[in-house]
């Protein structure tokens, strides 16, 4: 399932979009939005896969609005105007649809974004790992993120959140699952079904909560508090 959001000012041309969307057996539609500020807003709080955007809009425009995400979700412009079609690739949209626009040219719009998303989802899956550093997929390159340099590591749906003690914080397209696959089991321990911590980083263990820097506590779940009292067993001074 590949989870969207549709916006554009016009109120006819927004209610296409979601009706189209509504036809696609493997799209959710998250969120239908008249601004481009109304969407920024609530992707801070829920990222999605794929939206589609409107150009000319006021306030924000479709191009600046998706300038300033980070990370950028796969994009399909929906416009009445050809003129931006180079700066739309520019910004690696993957695709680009010109008003009035048919169910046939937006299906095969929506099957190119699922083969890019399934292909960046199958990159990001292989990653390269050490014991001191692995390569991510993160906006439209590969990082390096040296293992000693993470402090924490949240999940937010299917993306992954990596706090960085250097630097601002990274997401990802990736499980937790996938993640600690390719982690040090020595360095890295899955706490919450919600947080890996760098074990490197604690400062302090109160009752069920993990200290890290800057007084920010880690709850740990029942489900995985066997396996973090054996750590504190293994090294724990008596």
């Amino acid at each position: 399932m590949i989870t969207c959001i549709a916006i554009d000012d016009e109120p006819l041309a927004l209610r296409q979009l979601v009706g189209f969307i509504e036809k696609v057996p493997y799209l959710k539609l998250l969120g239908q939005f008249s601004s481009a500020i109304e969407a920024l807003d609530f992707l801070r709080k829920k990222p999605v896969d794929l939206m589609f955007v409107d150009i000319n809009m006021p306030d924000l425009s479709g191009m600046d609005f998706v300038r300033s995400l980070s990370p950028v979700p796969r994009v399909i412009f929906v416009t009445a105007y050809r003129e931006y079609a180079v700066e739309a690739f520019r910004v690696d949209a993957a695709d680009y649809l010109v008003k009035p626009i048919s169910f046939a040219d937006f299906l095969k719009a929506v099957e190119k974004a699922r083969q890019r998303f399934f292909s960046d989802r199958e990159q990001v899956e292989k990653l390269h790992h050490n014991e001191q550093f692995l390569f991510i997929k993160y906006e439209y390159k590969i990082i390096r993120i040296d293992l000693n340099n993470i402090r924490y590591i949240e999940s937010m749906g299917d993306y992954v959140k990596i706090h960085l003690i250097r630097g601002k914080p990274i997401m990802a397209l990736l499980t937790m699952k996938k993640l600690m696959e390719h982690l040090p089991k020595k360095q890295f321990m899955r706490v919450h079904r919600s947080y890996i911590v760098n074990l490197n980083q604690i400062r302090a263990i109160v009752h069920n909560a993990i200290i890290l820097d800057n007084d920010f506590y880690i709850s740990i779940s029942e489900h995985y508090r066997k396996d973090f009292q054996r750590f504190l067993d293994e090294n724990f001074l008596k």
